[in-house]
């Protein structure tokens, strides 16, 4: 069985506050490939990246000082666009870029053959689950779709894209 996991497609990263006309540009794409992913009858997982009120008192609030994907608030939530596929996936909220809960997920699941990873960013947490997931099976075909991918630029996007096929993360 084949698993697509989409990373954080939320409101904040594609329209809110860390939004951007490139994650903007996939989500036709990324709805495709979910679709054509519940046809298949692959596993489907959501992540979530997901703060609390004190983002701004941790490390990563303190490096990055946008307050985002904040538990309960309109920008945590699933993009509209997507938000109606999400209704058999399993969802995984994630406090920071990688998640090991998707990594412990992926390893106890035998059943999963490969797996594709779609989302944003892609120099952020597309790359870091994607490496995650290679640490906890590493046999496990990993591969990116570059089409419904956005990073924070076109340059990070190529940069994390040319570090996943270094590490041996098939790229579509």
């Amino acid at each position: 069985m084949k698993a697509l996991v989409v990373v954080d497609m939320q409101n904040d990263f594609v329209t809110g506050a860390l939004g951007s006309e490139d994650a903007k540009a996939i989500v036709g794409n990324v709805r495709e490939e979910i679709l054509k992913a519940k046809e298949n009858g692959d596993m489907l997982i959501f992540t979530k990246d997901t703060h609390g009120e004190n983002y701004m008192n941790t490390q990563e609030g303190s490096n990055l000082p946008v307050v985002h994907c904040v538990k309960g608030t309109d920008g945590h939530k699933i993009i509209p666009e997507l938000a109606d596929l999400t209704d058999d996936a399993i969802i995984i909220e994630k406090p920071t870029f990688g998640s090991k809960e998707l990594g412990e997920f992926i390893e106890a699941h035998n059943e999963i053959e490969s797996v594709e990873l779609i989302g944003v960013c892609t120099d952020i947490c597309v790359v870091s689950n994607a490496l995650l997931i290679k640490a906890f099976r590493t046999e496990l075909p990993v591969s990116v779709k570059e089409n419904c991918c956005a990073g924070t630029s076109k340059d990070n996007h190529n940069a994390a894209i040319a570090t996943m096929k270094c590490c041996q993360v098939k790229t579509i």
